[in-house]
């Protein structure tokens, strides 16, 4: 219901809408929620960074060190480099197939309901557990496997080298985040007229120029929003990480929140609170395009 509250010069009045009760009664214990859960917490943990604290008990301010030293720590630089390379690399990755199957999951085939389900089943199940399971297949299948067939390379685990580790992350966090983009990309693809490929059609266009000339370029849109949303949430990656190598062989395959964590344990509280800090900003970044991109698709 709206009212009117005072006349304004030329006859004009001013309207104010009158805002429901109700409103407030779901507004405010979510907002009191998120302020107690989220947002109180990380204004504490900026505050912490500028100290000396290691958790609990007395502490003292120290200013930036624990900034400056992030910057000149090869460890977290360490850190940084491989989570980075490994979200670039994921993302290509997990795109490429998901756009690939999505094409295929739209197309005139049989049973391509039953399909679709299929793969999406591994986006129910938890990451640790994903990574158990992969575990063993690194560590003993996949080495019996290769040596029963000679094939030298693979009798040794991925997951006890330092320089391929990397590599079996990025495989199964693929599996696991292959389906959600999926999804994304089917809603894409079957938002295309068919009018347009049948037009493309009769002019003579192949499977290949349609896919080219129509496809990635009325889904470019949900190709640049799963980017954004896949390369973010991989820069969070952890417990797949734990679950298969916990950061080794050394500390290769450590992430940064694998090192905030791990700090949180060792002493480290106020430095690792810096370390969050930091990655609490580069993830604000990436959500505020995230943000700026969606909206933009919304209103095409």
């Amino acid at each position: 219901m709206a009212v009117v509250t005072n006349a304004l010069p030329g006859g004009k009045a001013r309207v104010r809408g009158r805002v429901d009760k109700t409103y407030y009664a779901f507004l405010v214990p979510g907002l009191v929620l998120f302020t107690l859960a989220i947002t109180l917490p990380a204004l504490m943990g900026i505050f912490y960074s500028f100290t000396n604290s290691v958790g609990y008990g007395q502490f003292s301010f120290s200013g930036v060190i624990n900034y400056i030293a992030l910057f000149s720590d090869p460890t977290i630089r360490g850190a940084y480099g491989f989570t980075i390379g490994f979200a670039l690399v994921t993302v290509a990755v997990v795109n490429f197939v998901a756009f690939l199957l999505a094409i295929g999951l739209t197309a005139r085939i049989r049973a391509k309901v039953a399909l679709r389900a299929v793969f999406v089943l591994p986006m129910v199940v938890s990451g640790i557990v994903i990574a158990y399971v992969f575990n063993f297949l690194f560590s003993n299948s996949l080495p019996a496997a290769a040596g029963a067939l000679g094939f030298a390379p693979l009798e040794q685990s991925l997951l006890a080298n330092p320089d391929l580790a990397w590599v079996a992350i990025v495989i199964v966090t693929a599996w696991q985040a292959i389906p959600s983009t999926i999804l994304i990309y089917i809603a894409g693809i079957l938002a295309i007229p068919a009018d347009v490929y049948e037009a493309a059609a009769l002019d003579g266009a192949s499977a290949s120029r349609q896919l080219r000339s129509i496809t990635v370029p009325l889904t470019a849109g949900y190709i640049l929003i799963n980017v954004i949303i896949g390369f973010k949430n991989f820069l969070n990656s952890y417990d797949i990480i734990v679950g298969l190598t916990n950061g080794g062989p050394g500390t290769s395959t450590t992430s940064i929140a694998m090192s905030i964590f791990q700090g949180f344990t060792n002493g480290d509280y106020s430095y690792q609170m810096a370390n969050a800090t930091i990655f609490f900003l580069i993830a604000l970044v990436i959500a505020f395009l995230q943000l700026r991109v969606t909206r933009g698709k919304a209103s095409a």
